[in-house]
């Protein structure tokens, strides 16, 4: 997979700017704070979280963490779907089957 990298302005917390590159999976709303600006404004950053931005958390120059909102209803789907997946795999249980496993349990 290649990833494409970009120098974009990063704004701070704290409203101060740099540029570092990005790349293509960062560009979307994502903002770089140091570890001291995260624990300071971490509030802050809990609620432009759960307005749909992302954040990287880094110590000094080298990012070390991503701060995003969780996506309950697409983790419910990835389930589904890995359901699924497994049944399709499995052979077709008979009507006889299924008879058989329920006298098994009564005995």
């Amino acid at each position: 997979m290649v990833h494409l990298l970009t120098n974009v302005n990063i704004a701070s917390i704290s409203g101060t700017r740099k540029t570092r590159k990005l790349d293509q999976r960062e560009m979307i709303m994502t903002v770089t704070v140091k570890v001291a600006e995260a624990k300071t404004h971490l509030s802050d950053l809990l609620a432009r979280v759960e307005a749909g931005e992302d954040f990287i958390i880094a110590r000094g120059n080298d990012p070390i963490a991503r701060l995003v909102a969780i996506d309950e209803r697409r983790q419910r789907l990835a389930a589904i779907e890995a359901v699924r997946a497994l049944r399709a795999q499995a052979k077709p249980v008979t009507q006889e089957e299924i008879e058989a496993w329920k006298q098994e349990g009564r005995r």
